[in-house]
């Protein structure tokens, strides 16, 4: 992307991204959120708290839309690297907002995994070396890992709710609890060792925590699980961290 087109499209995105779901509960168009997942999350839910971590995310998607708009950082290649899947990403949360009210079940799918996937391959790819230091860290990387990490775990429950929802799992819902929880723990280490972006970590411990929170009292289980697997998380992400600031010391 052009460093033109991204300082533009960047804040777009953004602003798309936070409006939409502003204008939906505002208005009152269609399903909010809750009552989308309501539809099918018997068999795996998080508690309510945890999506207040939008709030945190927003702020460092602002933060890095006006960043990387700043004329100083107009020839930083690293930025127009990551700018297509950052853009496609951001965008894709306001989407999903509009599938989810219109209740397009297999459309939220496609667009939260879709946006999932599009910025870790981004975030993979985009080289991080060179100049930049704790401004580029604090003002690009960890926002975007921050909402990649979310993307990751809210997909896994996405897919749960609609399978529960188009009645899939009938039957095997303890298995299918068990199965999303995994491969949201291997995804994590897998972006984790790939990345050593701590911060995709740390919203995908909060939501595995959270899911323990939801399910302790009805799914001991599959609520010790996630529980386990918030603290490995969390573990290898602090690893992560303690590896990155030892390279660059």
């Amino acid at each position: 992307m052009t460093p033109t087109l991204r300082r533009f499209l960047i804040p777009a995105a953004v602003i798309f991204a936070i409006a939409v779901p502003a204008l939906q509960m505002g208005l009152g168009l269609g399903l909010s959120a809750k009552e989308f997942a309501g539809q099918g999350d018997t068999t795996l839910r998080a508690a309510p708290y945890a999506f207040s971590i939008w709030s945190v995310i927003y702020a460092g998607l602002i933060a890095y839309a006006v960043w990387q708009a700043l004329p100083r950082n107009a020839d930083d290649r690293r930025l127009d690297a990551i700018a297509w899947p950052a853009a496609l990403a951001i965008a894709g949360c306001g989407g999903w907002i509009i599938a989810s009210s219109a209740d397009w079940k297999w459309t939220s799918v496609a667009v939260i995994v879709a946006s999932a996937g599009v910025l870790i391959a981004g975030l993979l790819s985009t080289p991080r070396d060179g100049t930049g230091g704790w401004k580029d860290r604090v003002l690009v990387w960890i926002p975007l890992s921050l909402l990649a990490g979310w993307l990751s775990i809210a997909s896994a429950l996405n897919v749960l709710t609609v399978l529960t929802a188009k009645g899939m799992l009938a039957g095997a819902a303890t298995a299918a609890a068990v199965a999303g929880l995994v491969a949201v723990l291997v995804v994590a280490l897998a972006v984790l060792r790939a990345s050593r972006l701590a911060a995709y970590g740390v919203p995908i411990a909060w939501g595995l925590v959270a899911v323990w929170v939801a399910e302790r009292a009805v799914k001991p289980d599959v609520a010790a699980l996630a529980m386990g697997a918030a603290v490995l998380v969390a573990a290898y992400a602090t690893w992560t961290a303690w590896q990155a600031r030892a390279h660059t010391a």
